[in-house]
């Protein structure tokens, strides 16, 4: 009997920029599924799916994918998977899908660690071009409070190793992590971090709060205050401000933000805090609160 579709389980979660892709589940939930502001992966214990269940949905995908050209690895982060399995999926996958140009995964500190210099090259060479990294923040404060697990160095570090892979990096900030009073810190320190790592591609979000988050039951408490609009595009201007990148794509088009803004580096850089300065004297619309989504 013929395979009727693709094997998934769960809320399936994906980058912005893998829509088009084809979408592999070979991981359930995430590795690390302990930050206080996600509520993504609560509803499944972490596992890395069978071997014949992957390979049946690359099958799949080669009877009815063929358009598509790139392969995106879910969930939270495939590349924790250990390195024999992972390059025999990713080996299935050009065996199997020849047109494929480009793969990509979702990332942490904890399984760039695992991996070696030479296991990433080989995961390069098989076409994994491109991870997906949740900085959140570049102050150690804020990162420690939302249980991320990891420092900025760390992330620098690990983005570096990436990167000196051949690997593309495309890092996600959450503006609004530090709350009202440790916004401009937070700002800051996240764009000294983007300069240092210096990623092809950056993309703010805002938080929003998810009930039954540990961060959300802080805000309940009044122990944690979301910055207001009018305080988000002031964080979003100073991470701006301090964000040099040398060849990379700022971006905040995320459905969470009031204020999407796409910032080439080097040179627009400037347009871009024009952008946000004429928003704040109400010169820009911004997006009403009840169309901002996760």
């Amino acid at each position: 009997m013929e395979q009727e579709g693709m094997h998934y389980e769960g809320f399936c979660i994906r980058p912005p920029s893998e829509a088009d892709s084809i979408l592999l589940q070979v991981t359930v939930g995430c590795s690390h599924n302990k930050c206080t502001f996600c509520g993504s992966y609560k509803d499944k214990r972490f596992k890395i799916k069978d071997d014949q269940t992957i390979l049946d949905d690359i099958k799949f995908a080669s009877r009815y994918m063929h358009r598509q050209k790139r392969v995106f690895l879910m969930d939270g982060d495939a590349l924790i998977i250990p390195q024999k399995r992972l390059l025999w999926i990713l080996e299935s996958i050009n065996a199997y899908l020849p047109w494929i140009e480009r793969i990509g995964v979702y990332a942490n500190v904890k399984s760039i660690r695992k991996k070696s210099p030479e296991e990433l090259q080989q995961l390069r060479e098989q076409k994994l071009s491109i991870a997906y990294l949740g900085v959140e923040s570049g102050d150690d404060g804020i990162l420690e409070d939302v249980n991320k697990g990891t420092n900025s160095r760390e992330q620098i570090q690990m983005g570096q190793k990436l990167k000196q892979a051949g690997i593309k990096i495309s890092v996600t900030v959450l503006l609004g992590l530090g709350g009202r009073d440790g916004s401009m810190q937070h700002a800051k320190n996240t764009g000294q971090l983007l300069t240092e790592m210096d990623p092809e591609y950056v993309g703010a979000l805002t938080v929003m709060l998810i009930p039954g988050t540990p961060l959300y039951d802080k805000y309940e408490r009044k122990e944690f205050e979301l910055p207001n609009q009018e305080e988000i595009l002031r964080e979003l201007r100073e991470m701006l401000k301090y964000t040099n990148l040398s060849k990379g794509l700022f971006i905040s088009n995320h459905a969470s933000n009031y204020l999407p803004i796409k910032v080439q580096f080097p040179g627009d850089k400037q347009k871009g805090l024009d952008m946000i300065d004429s928003a704040l004297k109400g010169e820009v619309g911004l997006k009403p609160e009840w169309m901002r989504a996760l």
